[in-house]
């Protein structure tokens, strides 16, 4: 499977194949992450059913998105390795395989290392390469074919969520797992259709220079030559080995963009602000008074409006209008989803609530599908996959500790005020980071006038304009010679 030929392209084929990809990663992404939501459902179920507390049962959800993201490198790097294909078949038999295991649980340190080490791995392993893909068949429309590759998590949340809780009561806690393991399988199927391609830009990055090419054949020449007249002296692969770690460190080398850093940086605020609504949104409605099945309701408005901000923020961002203007949607959008969590403790009504979770869904929507693109016109497609897999990694630890400090603001004070505002102010701040590092950016490139058309191509990786511009470019019809 490792070994299936690479098709070699001089530019991302905007179509074709390309959209079997996006329905792969479609079909992914509810796998994953709208299942990783549907968790929540089997709280109740697994707390009476091993009578735990509050505390120890909420480790489960935790465990599961905090180990996805967390492995997000591991995807990365077997996907670059081998391929995405081989790694999303793995990661899908794993999920599987630790869904199934989960319905045989006898205690909640099962639940821990079956559903949430075994399955949070195999969801690492398939979700990362997947979205990377997309990124390598897509370059006028990457953010349309992200926005309905990333619509998935909305809608798998919109039609799983009943489904399972049918399932629960049909066949109990055990039997729905069992079922959503075979469910999960079909990341197997999704592997398959993930073909591997190759663009000219790629190739090129992932060569040695042409003076290293050139000692490296000549020292295996005459490693050859000498071996050959003694036969019983090994072949010495020391260069080898050197061109090896530098490719690998090569693959690494977008930590030296002052963009990526920022980005990196950033997301960690991103990370703890966007997850505090999500769990304590239905705790808030219940608490100011809405039934409980409002609440539930306010959930699903949420996937559902997010679904429309992937698509149409994807599609408005292809225009050539605001194609250059992708990053500053971005930090909008967050800006926007920040705002609306300082504004919620003044909700205390369901008729207050319903715009609140239309206009945070539809910028939540918008960004999710927004970081794959704006990370990718950083580094660039070569790097796409390993630096995706950095930025899931860090969203694990904000992911892990954000509930439980939510939980402890409104233990503490009573209130759901405290959570909600430092979620809010926390994603603010994201955006105010990413806005800053924009301007001051733009003041030096003003200030040093050619200094990103005449610099040296080393230099390069102190940009972002690569990807952007060659989609630019590409736009362009080509001048008569």
């Amino acid at each position: 499977m490792a070994q299936t030929n690479k098709v070699l392209v001089a530019a991302p084929p905007d179509g074709g194949w390309g959209w079997m990809i996006v329905a792969g990663c479609f079909i992914v992404t509810i796998c994953t992450r709208a299942v990783t939501r549907c968790i929540s459902i089997f709280f109740v179920e697994f707390q009476m059913h091993f009578a735990q507390d509050y505390s120890k049962t909420a480790w489960i959800h935790s465990l599961v998105d905090c180990t996805t993201m967390l492995c997000a490198p591991l995807g990365s790097f077997i996907g670059n390795r081998l391929s995405c294909r081989f790694a999303v078949i793995l990661g899908g038999f794993m999920a599987s395989t630790g869904l199934i295991l989960s319905s045989f649980a006898t205690s909640l340190e099962n639940l821990y290392l079956s559903l949430g080490v075994l399955t949070g791995i195999g969801f690492a392993l398939s979700y990362t390469p997947a979205i990377a893909m997309v990124g390598k068949y897509f370059c006028k429309r990457k953010s349309l074919a992200y926005g309905v590759a990333m619509s998935g998590s909305g809608i798998g949340t919109f039609i799983l969520a009943p489904v399972v809780q049918h399932l629960i009561e049909l066949y109990s806690w055990r039997g729905a797992l069992l079922l959503l393991g075979g469910f999960v399988a079909n990341l197997c199927v999704c592997g398959a259709l993930m073909r591997p391609i190759t663009l000219k830009e790629e190739q090129l990055s992932g060569m040695l220079s042409v003076d290293d090419e050139n000692t490296y054949n000549k020292q295996q020449n005459d490693l050859n030559s000498k071996s050959a007249s003694k036969p019983g002296q090994p072949i010495r692969t020391d260069c080898l080995n050197r061109c090896v770690f530098f490719k690998s460190l090569q693959e690494y080398s977008f930590f030296l963009m002052p963009d990526f850093m920022v980005l990196a940086v950033s997301i960690l605020f991103l990370a703890y602000g966007c997850s505090v609504p999500f769990v304590y949104l239905v705790p808030y409605a219940l608490n100011v008074g809405v039934s409980h099945q409002n609440s539930a309701f306010l959930m699903s408005i949420l996937g559902v409006i997010g679904i429309v901000g992937n698509i149409t923020f994807g599609w408005l961002t292809d225009r050539r209008c605001l194609k250059k203007y992708r990053y500053y949607c971005f930090l909008v959008a967050v800006g926007m989803d920040g705002l609306c969590c300082l504004l919620i403790p003044t909700l205390q009504s369901f008729p207050l609530l319903v715009p609140f979770s239309v206009l945070y869904g539809y910028f939540d929507g918008a960004y999710v599908a927004l970081l794959p693109v704006v990370t990718s016109d950083i580094v660039g497609t070569q790097y796409l996959s390993s630096a995706l897999g950095v930025v899931f990694f860090l969203h694990a630890i904000p992911y892990l500790i954000s509930p439980p400090i939510a939980g402890w603001l409104v233990d503490r004070t009573g209130t759901y005020t405290a959570a909600f505002m430092l979620s809010g102010f926390s994603m603010i701040f994201s955006s105010v980071l990413l806005l800053c590092a924009a301007l001051i950016k733009k003041c030096f490139r003003t200030r040093s006038g050619s200094y990103s058309t005449n610099s040296d191509p080393k230099l390069q990786i102190w940009t972002n304009t690569g990807e952007a511009d060659y989609c630019v470019a590409a736009d362009q019809e080509p001048k008569p010679v």
